[in-house]
């Protein structure tokens, strides 16, 4: 009997240490949870405030036009008279318009040249100047110097240069060319643009190439190049592959921007000839600052938004599956 008791009594003070260390555990533990998040706090408040002023002109400057375009896609903008909700009509008369079509397909046309031609250029351009083993830094400046160019000053400068009489048609005539009509040809006043968009904005694209290329480790260049490896093949095995992030990245950047694009469309063509340079966006600019159609604008720019995000939330989920893989 007495060695039964001491055995209760020995089996009841364990269960109480053992719920008495439970109990410390969670207190070690609620302290431990609560330790790092005030703390966080601490570290992140200051950062936070700093934060504040960005965050509030970027939801005044950007997120407010997106609501009121959203608003304003389901009313009659009439700044007199005040606005009246129409409700889908806006769209209805987006969609029954025979202009929709066509700024569509050009649109979309002008998105394939931009990156047939357009996309490879500032990739080439980096890879050429990354090899180079002299006047490097030169490069570089001589690149981006046609971004620095005013857009009024490139936009008379490409006029003169596709003249019937200008420069273009007498390089033209050097290899027995008839004449081109460069910005008044229907099948060629597509591909003019393009070109002269290229030579304009390639030269962002092309740094940001060439900073990825800086970021990818030198050993790897002087192992190859112990190995016999080529130009050819170092750009192949090693910078390719290094850079291949970025390809996905400028590709997402190249098709919004270009879906957007209508400077250069209306500085050259003014959307001719025949309509045949008329973008989508060109079309949303005519609506409201010609047409003074704000809510049917506003409408166009809503279903550009919702094609261009599901557009890239597609391309990033595919390129999140594939690093995945």
């Amino acid at each position: 009997m007495g060695t039964m008791a001491v055995l209760f009594y020995n089996d009841g003070g364990s269960d109480a240490n053992d719920e008495n260390i439970k109990s410390k555990k969670k207190d070690v533990e609620r302290l431990s949870t609560s330790k790092p998040f005030m703390k966080k706090c601490q570290d992140y408040f200051w950062g936070l405030i700093f934060l504040l002023p960005a965050i509030a002109i970027f939801c005044v400057f950007l997120w407010t036009p997106i609501v009121k375009g959203i608003v304003y896609s389901f009313m009659n903008v009439d700044f007199v008279h005040g606005n009246k909700f129409i409700g889908l009509d806006n769209y209805r008369d987006i969609f029954a318009s025979s202009l929709l079509g066509t700024s569509v397909i050009n649109t979309l046309y002008y998105m394939l040249l931009c990156i047939l031609i357009g996309f490879w250029v500032p990739s080439i351009v980096s890879i050429a100047v990354s090899e180079l083993r002299w006047f490097r830094g030169s490069m570089r400046l001589i690149v981006y110097l046609p971004n620095i160019v005013p857009a009024v000053v490139l936009y008379g400068m490409w006029q003169w240069l596709y003249d019937p009489l200008g420069p273009a048609n007498q390089i033209m005539s050097w290899f027995d060319s008839q004449q081109i009509m460069w910005l008044t040809d229907k099948s060629m006043a597509m591909l003019s643009i393009v070109i002269a968009e290229t030579w304009q904005s390639f030269g962002t694209a092309a740094l940001i190439y060439l900073a990825g290329i800086v970021s990818i480790p030198k050993d790897l260049y002087e192992a190859a190049e112990i190995d016999g490896a080529g130009v050819l093949q170092r750009i192949r095995y090693i910078t390719i592959p290094g850079i291949r992030h970025l390809y996905i990245l400028l590709f997402i950047l190249q098709l919004i921007g270009t879906s957007q694009g209508f400077l250069t469309h209306m500085a050259l063509t003014g959307g001719g000839p025949n309509n045949a340079t008329l973008t989508y966006m060109y079309q949303i600019i005519n609506e409201a600052f010609t047409n003074l159609n704000y809510g049917r604008a506003s409408a166009m720019g809503v279903l550009m938004f919702l094609v261009l995000s599901s557009l890239s939330i597609i391309l990033y989920t595919i390129q999140g599956r594939s690093k995945q893989a």
